[in-house]
């Protein structure tokens, strides 16, 4: 099996409603986004697909949680942070956006666009229909990651 890694860097803050402590207050991490794609074979130019495939797949979706609040949309400040910051809050549909939650949101989308692109949709480079996404870790910090895959 051959696995390939496309890393992307971004600053994201949350706050975690549900939190007994400090984190139930905004704050934000550097997060790193991994995402592992595999194959058993490689294409014709010898690669499980271009990284710019993953980057033009990915298009805006990750950069939308760049310099952004993600909250869950139970926090009784829902409302209030979304009526000022607008689309710079993310929301998580009654949940916190844990690490682990965000994995597995990013995992979805990236699934769904795997798909797209393996039809031709969504980007200029071919991807192959059997890519799949194995897995999508994120890091919270340099020592504190959650992960998601199927």
């Amino acid at each position: 099996m051959y696995r390939i890694c496309k890393t992307i860097e971004l600053e994201s803050g949350h706050l975690l409603s549900k939190h007994p402590g400090s984190c139930a207050f905004p704050h934000g991490h550097t997060r790193s986004v991994e995402l592992v794609f595999a194959a058993e074979t490689l294409d014709e130019n010898d690669m499980v697909l271009d990284f710019k495939a993953i980057k033009e797949m990915m298009g805006t979706f990750l950069e939308q949680f760049d310099h952004s609040l993600c909250m869950n949309t139970e926090d009784p400040h829902y409302e209030e942070f979304r009526h000022i910051y607008g689309d710079r809050i993310i929301p998580f549909d009654r949940q916190d956006p844990t690490s682990e939650a965000m994995a597995h949101t990013v995992f979805r989308y990236a699934q769904e666009a795997l798909t797209r692109a393996s039809q031709g949709i969504g980007t200029a480079y071919p991807v192959r229909d059997c890519v799949r996404l194995e897995r999508v870790r994120v890091w919270e910090t340099s020592s504190s990651w959650a992960e998601y895959g199927e």
